[in-house]
């Protein structure tokens, strides 16, 4: 039985898009099109690939732990003491693709951490919507 007191978080995010799985892929592994939605980054979608984020306020540290493409993409995500996984899911779902991401192990004591992430994901995929819209 876990202690609801000590039970890691996550943040979940799902979409359904007017896209096709591969063009949703494409945002999601190539590095111009993921600084243009999340940040400036060297990610290869290699398996134990390690790449950072960055952004003005600092830098993720990530390393891939799961490519399946088209499908599932899996990288680790640290920085300031926070270390969970984030991992992308494409579903094909009529002519579109349903899109989830789920962040998982965010700690109890960290709430800082959980409540950004549950603020921001909803906001870098607005600015995913928005590419997918305005690219081929």
């Amino acid at each position: 039985m876990t202690d609801a007191s000590t039970a890691a978080l996550s943040v979940v995010v799902e979409r359904e898009l007017a896209h096709s799985p591969d063009k949703v892929w494409r945002a999601l592994t190539q590095p111009q099109l993921l600084e243009e939605w999340l940040m400036k980054n060297d990610f290869k979608p290699l398996v134990d690939h390690r790449f950072r984020l960055r952004a003005d306020w600092g830098a993720v540290d990530c390393r891939v732990l799961a490519v399946e493409p088209g499908k599932t993409l899996s990288y680790t995500w640290a920085a300031y003491g926070l270390e969970t996984v984030v991992t992308w899911t494409l579903t094909p779902a009529g002519t579109g693709t349903r899109l989830r991401m789920d962040q998982s192990g965010f700690r109890p004591d960290q709430p800082q951490y959980y409540e950004g992430a549950k603020g921001g994901w909803p906001r870098f995929f607005a600015a995913l919507e928005q590419l997918l819209a305005r690219t081929n």
